[in-house]
């Protein structure tokens, strides 16, 4: 091993040190991403961080201070602790109902689908994602609308009389946000099953374990990674939905992202637009981590019993 390693170094190669993950060479390549990071993402937030504790004063932009009065007017309004609240339920519901909705399509583009027909169904799922999420949003808008192409069908069939109010509705936000990250989930989850040996299942059925069994003593717990990851993607971007709430849920339809963006653009407070974008960031923050931890527990669960 030395005598080679000396071969290569007298061929120019580089010396070993600084091929390990402490030497300079990946100092160095690190660095730029590092760097990246730090000026793109750190430093807006550690400035984002200072305007919340700032004092808003009306008539100018912001009165430097060092105050928490931005959060105790959040806490003690029972308008935004709602919106918090609401914002919280649509990221739930919609992410379990992606997570249910998306396994067997992610199942079925896994295993029974031919090469071919593979390639179809994932560009099927994926082309959604090439248009822009206010797009699609719209596309619910026209099928959703007093006028449009759900209410035109239920009063063809004589179902209804008159239009039925399904826009600017709880339901209707959490139909387009699940529409949005449905394809997010599907993708996650087939990716790793795909990973998943079909022989453990055929195993499974040959020893007489029923399909409902293989599903939750075999499958499930091996496909838990892109179960946790597609969870908390979709759970992530449910909560800072911005194009859905505002247009398929309206005006009455108050959520945490659109309320950032109206402190800080329309009113013009900085300081306690920063401080509810915080609040957003640290309660996704930790439902994230504790929906991890409560799913990692589960599979653990699922593997001792297995």
């Amino acid at each position: 091993m030395s005598s080679a390693v000396a071969t290569l170094e007298a061929a120019g190669a580089p010396p070993r040190n600084l091929l390990r993950p402490g030497g300079c060479v990946t100092f160095w390549l690190l660095s730029p991403s590092v760097l990246a990071v730090l000026v793109l993402l750190v430093a807006p937030l550690v400035l984002l961080a200072r305007y919340s504790l700032n004092r808003f004063v009306p008539g100018e932009f912001m009165v430097q201070a060092f105050t928490l009065e931005n959060y105790v007017k959040f806490l003690a309004d029972p308008f935004y602790r709602e919106v918090l609240a609401r914002t919280i339920y649509v990221g739930v519901v919609s992410t379990l109902v992606c997570l249910v909705l998306g396994f067997l399509p992610a199942y079925h583009i896994a295993r029974t689908a031919s090469p071919r027909l593979k390639s179809l169904l994932v560009i099927g799922v994926i082309l959604p994602l090439l248009m822009g999420n206010a797009v699609r949003v719209a596309g619910w808008m026209v099928v959703l609308g007093d006028r449009g192409v759900a209410n035109a069908i239920l009063m063809g069939l004589g179902l209804r009389d008159e239009p039925a109010k399904l826009l600017y509705t709880e339901t209707a936000v959490l139909v387009g946000t699940i529409s949005v990250l449905l394809p997010f989930m599907i993708i996650t989850l087939q990716s790793v099953i795909e990973s998943i040996p079909a022989s453990l299942e055929e195993a499974a059925l040959g020893m007489g374990a029923g399909h409902w069994r293989v599903f939750t003593r075999v499958l499930l717990p091996l496909a838990m990674p892109g179960v946790v990851v597609g969870t908390v993607l979709c759970f992530i971007l449910a909560m800072n939905a911005y194009a859905t709430p505002v247009l398929i849920g309206g005006p009455s339809f108050h959520m945490m992202a659109p309320k950032v963006y109206e402190q800080v653009t329309k009113a013009n407070n900085w300081p306690f637009g920063a401080a509810l974008a915080f609040v957003l960031m640290a309660t996704t923050l930790v439902l994230t981590m504790l929906s991890s931890w409560l799913m990692n527990r589960r599979t653990r669960q699922l593997e001792a019993l297995a």
